[in-house]
């Protein structure tokens, strides 16, 4: 299993997509990587429609999980969970492939392929 949900996070997403508009059999979550953030990739979270035709997909319970092959090797064995507290509430991601993150848990370093990152704001 490339992308493993936690109990809350399926749940806050299942809530996302049921309470989007359009209901769709094929409606799931598209997760990915891109260029960005103040380690040099930043995590993406979308709603998605259907899957793009080179889409590996998931399900896990309800949700389906739509992910761009090319994205994999950075996101095999991450963890997204679903956290709630006094100061911060939101998707976390655990990354195996992580080789340092930022503070704000929404960006990363892997390795020598990693683009320059953007100092936070």
């Amino acid at each position: 299993m490339t992308i493993i949900l936690t109990e809350k996070a399926e749940f806050r997403l299942g809530a996302f997509l049921q309470g989007s508009s359009s209901p769709s059999p094929d409606k799931g979550i598209r997760v990915g990587v891109s260029d960005g953030g103040c380690s040099g990739y930043q995590y993406t979270l979308d709603i998605a429609q259907n899957a793009n035709p080179d889409d590996l997909i998931e399900q896990q319970g309800k949700v389906k999980i739509y992910l761009d092959p090319q994205n994999v090797h950075l996101l095999n064995g991450v963890v997204i969970d679903f956290v709630e507290g006094l100061l911060e509430s939101g998707f976390k991601f655990s990354n195996p492939n992580a080789t340092d993150t930022c503070g704000c848990g929404q960006s990363f370093q892997a390795g020598d392929c990693t683009p320059t990152g953007v100092p936070c704001s």
